[in-house]
């Protein structure tokens, strides 16, 4: 009988360390999802040259100060926005930046990948125009509170934020020992407190992707005054940008 149970408990210990082991090496197969690019005419493309990869910029050029620069959720093609974002943000330049590995940009994405690509991106840009509005949505939330701790933007704008994908991912898989597999975490609250510009956080009412507690975490660890949040009644996470709600709430948000 004994024997039976000692059997056992190494076979259950085996398939667990197996689904661990499973889990470490395909993550990042659970959190990206590339796409190809819809907008691929030569006036809307602009092409960055960073260490290691070719990242492709879909781009609205407009003359004077005002910028925006945009990272998008983990299965998003970022150039979808371009005609949305130009109505909604007229007196912007706009850029809309490919993750590695999305929509033409060589290379896999990473979460540190995307942090240098994001400030050499930013780099550029504010060469050009000196206010420039930093906006994330959904995965991209974390890429964008991190520039923003770190760089001089003038606004910053999430849509479905989180605090972290290591806080969200242990929610999922409570039973996996998350904190020692994951090694992208996008650790938001972390960069939040040195966040100094006006933030405006957009939570979607029925998100079934980012829990309503993960959003109210980050939002709890900008400085008081920082950060305001605005809820958009009726839509989950990825029907939010069809409400009307949404893009007047995105026009406020820059005046």
């Amino acid at each position: 009988m004994k024997r039976a149970m000692y059997i056992v408990l190494i076979a259950i210990a085996t398939a667990y360390l197996a689904v661990c082991g499973a889990m470490f090496v395909f993550q990042r197969s659970l959190i990206y999802y590339p796409q190809p690019r819809t907008v691929t005419a030569p006036e809307s493309t602009m092409k960055l040259h960073v260490d290691g990869a070719e990242i492709v910029v879909t781009i609205r050029p407009h003359a004077g100060p005002k910028a925006l620069v945009y990272f998008g959720g983990n299965a998003e093609d970022v150039s979808g926005n371009l005609q949305s974002f130009s109505e909604t943000f007229p007196d912007h330049a706009l850029f809309l930046m490919h993750y590695r590995g999305y929509g033409g940009s060589t290379g896999h994405p990473t979460e540190q990948a995307n942090h240098s690509d994001a400030a050499a991106l930013f780099r550029k840009i504010h060469e050009q125009h000196a206010e420039v509005v930093v906006f994330g949505r959904s995965l991209g939330t974390g890429v964008a509170v991190r520039l923003a701790s770190q760089y001089p933007a003038s606004r910053l704008i999430l849509v479905t934020p989180y605090d972290s994908i290591e806080e969200i991912a242990a929610s999922a898989y409570p039973y996996l020992p998350v904190r020692w597999l994951l090694l992208d975490r996008y650790e938001s609250g972390k960069y939040a407190p040195g966040v100094r510009i006006p933030t405006m956080i957009i939570e979607a009412e029925h998100d079934e992707e980012i829990p309503h507690f993960s959003t109210e975490k980050l939002l709890g660890r900008f400085e008081k005054g920082v950060a305001s949040i605005t809820v958009i009644p009726g839509v989950g996470h990825n029907d939010i940008g069809t409400s009307s709600e949404y893009r007047k709430t995105l026009q406020a948000a820059l005046q």
